[in-house]
């Protein structure tokens, strides 16, 4: 699976220690983050991580794209709660895409340890049909 991060500034720690608790899980599927999330991850948990750019410089414009493409199964997404910032139209349109692609997105701890329990469990292999960078897909066209 193709697992697609972001954590704002605020949330950077909690999503490190999250990508800690659940290293033996994640070190089994493709990881992508924006840049500083990307490099505190890897350091913690020295999981391969694919670093992009960073969310104020576009990395959330890449993931987007990547959605828009199919080419991620599953965000975590830890967010900045603080009720200044209300609108912020990257990210409503990258939260707007993953209901448009039904990719499971978590915007909070809670959310983001049932899903990744399920992608321990196999619940998510649907996405290996949708997905044309699975390796479902890719053993079809050889």
């Amino acid at each position: 699976m193709e697992i697609a991060i972001i954590a704002h500034d605020t949330k950077k720690e909690l999503m490190t220690e999250f990508c800690i608790a659940y290293c033996g899980i994640l070190s089994k599927h493709n990881l992508c983050a924006t840049g500083t999330t990307a490099k505190y991850i890897s350091e913690a948990t020295g999981l391969k991580i694919e670093r992009l750019l960073s969310g104020e410089h576009g990395g959330e414009e890449q993931i987007a794209s990547r959605i828009a493409y199919n080419e991620i199964d599953v965000l975590l997404y830890f967010r900045d709660t603080n009720p200044k910032n209300i609108f912020n139209e990257v990210e409503n349109n990258l939260l707007r895409m993953c209901d448009q692609y039904n990719i499971p997105v978590a915007t909070n701890i809670a959310t983001a340890e049932v899903v990744v329990c399920a992608l321990g469990r196999g619940d998510l292999d649907w996405r290996d049909i949708v997905n044309p960078r699975s390796d479902y897909n890719l053993s079809k066209r050889g």
